[in-house]
């Protein structure tokens, strides 16, 4: 299996150090370099997100530009549109991202989507984890998390 992630999986994943999630659930995870760069910019868990990196968690690609890509960026961050243009070119498996732009976008171009409240219910559902106590460390983190999902989130995990 093969997923492209884009930033904000990644970097609230090592906000809460739940990146393990990531080697548990996933085969091969890459980013592009627009993505490595909105990661590596100076946020609280840097290293953790590098170290990630160096055991082979995650690889760094680096595409060459493509019109789908440009078309992308008129309406998401650079990030976004090279982690949905790059899966799209790759036809990857699934995409890793959370804006709801980008997993409209990534939708419309029939790749597979998954957040970091799907990684958890994932984990959760698997027994790795408390899926509360996880998503109240997301919201601590400064991930925004609405009322209605946080409530769907623990009904679906009760399911």
């Amino acid at each position: 299996m093969t997923v492209v992630s884009n930033t904000s999986p990644l970097l609230n994943l090592a906000l809460i150090e739940r990146l393990e999630l990531i080697d548990a659930q996933f085969g091969e995870v890459v980013a592009p370099t627009a993505v490595w760069d909105e990661l590596t910019a100076g946020f609280d868990g840097r290293d953790r997100i590098e170290a990630f990196r160096d055991r082979g968690g995650i690889r760094v690609v680096s595409p060459e530009p493509t019109e789908l890509r440009t078309e992308f960026e008129r309406e998401l961050d650079r990030g976004e549109a090279a982690a949905i243009a790059y899966a799209i070119d790759i036809d990857a498996d699934r995409v890793l991202i959370d804006e709801r732009e980008g997993r409209a976008t990534a939708t419309r171009h029939d790749v597979p989507v998954t957040g970091v409240v799907g990684i958890l219910l994932r984990a959760s559902s698997r027994g790795a984890i408390d899926l509360e106590a996880e998503l109240d460390a997301l919201r601590e983190a400064g991930f925004w998390i609405s009322d209605a999902l946080y409530e769907r989130a623990l009904e679906m995990d009760e399911e």
